[in-house]
């Protein structure tokens, strides 16, 4: 019952709070060599923090008394705050370190909040680097050796063989993609046809929409993607309506933003959809990070020159804190 209440009228943040502190206390009995010195400090900090959390309890209770619900929140909202998501990542050899790290930095923090779960899924498991086999860019052009680059990498925990179920599907970009194409090796696509039927929501990052495109799950449906590889991610696909103008795009269940630190922008729009801005803002606000807001604007359309581009609008789009105009 106790359980219930701390659940219903703490937030995440408290809750924490008040269990470090029970936890700082309970140490002290576990010690009976320091026990006099440990007490007196720690119950100095299990009061200030108790007090604290009780208080908000208190005010929470009356709160809800007079105005019960949360105004900042939808039905569904804070059902998915009560949920665990099960949220998988592809990675392949060649992936760009933003598209994956942007996200999951958000994400990151939201669950100290709310209950989620990553898996890294690549065709192989183990570390999957962000370098390249040497490779042919473009037909008949010179072959490529990158392996000079800074190669950080990220483990992959699964394969597409053995991955769990799954309620979200993030698809990274990056120069993998070109040589996964070049190769005709389908993993990435094969994957996202097969999981995307029992998926509660599918987001690529940049170039990762051509792999949504080429898996044909953006068939009949609006998505954007990289605006200095448009050329090349626009020609996947059947009867999708690519946007160039937009930092994302959102039709059905799918999400694709366009490049690299785009993804943070999404992936804010994304969660805010999702959980509300409760803990999400004040989260952009502590990482620094001030979000384009924006789904239909993209200024880099017009910096790359992207056929359909909006040329009209000025590419000074200055952004704030989220929550402060």
């Amino acid at each position: 019952m106790i359980n219930v209440l701390l659940e219903e009228m703490l937030s995440s943040r408290d809750r924490r709070l008040l269990l470090l502190s029970v936890v700082s206390l309970a140490g002290v009995f576990t010690n009976k060599f320091s026990f006099f010195t440990r007490i007196m400090r720690s119950c100095g900090k299990f009061l200030i923090c108790s007090t604290a959390a009780l208080a908000t309890l208190l005010r929470n209770v009356s709160s809800a008394v007079s105005s019960p619900g949360t105004p900042n929140a939808t039905a569904e909202q804070l059902a998915n705050r009560q949920r665990s998501f099960s949220i998988g990542y592809v990675v392949f050899p060649g992936w760009e370190p933003l598209d994956v790290f942007g996200p999951l930095e958000i994400l990151f923090e939201m669950s100290f909040y709310y209950k989620m779960t990553l898996s890294i899924i690549s065709k192989e498991l183990g570390p999957v680097t962000t370098i390249v086999p040497p490779h042919i860019m473009k037909e008949g052009g010179p072959r490529m050796d990158v392996g000079f680059l800074l190669g950080p990498t990220i483990t992959a925990t699964h394969t597409p063989l053995n991955a769990p179920a799954l309620d979200m599907l993030f698809v990274p970009g990056g120069e993998g993609n070109v040589v996964l194409a070049g190769a005709n090796d389908t993993w990435v696509e094969d994957f996202v046809a097969s999981r995307y039927g029992q998926l509660d929501y599918l987001l690529s990052v940049c170039t990762g929409a051509a792999s949504l495109a080429k898996s044909g799950v953006l068939n009949g449906k609006r998505a954007t993607t990289n605006k200095g590889a448009w050329s090349w991610v626009t020609t996947f696909g059947t009867n999708v309506t690519w946007v160039p103008s937009a930092r994302w795009t959102v039709d059905g269940n799918v999400w694709t933003s366009s490049g690299v630190a785009a993804g943070l922008d999404m992936t804010y729009a994304f969660l805010k959809s999702v959980y509300g801005t409760d803990d999400l803002d004040p989260i952009m606000n502590s990482i620094e990070y001030a979000p384009h807001t924006n789904p239909h604007w993209d200024p880099f359309s017009v910096v790359h020159n992207v056929p359909g581009a909006d040329k009209n609008r000025s590419l000074v789009d200055c952004t704030g804190p989220v929550g402060y105009n």
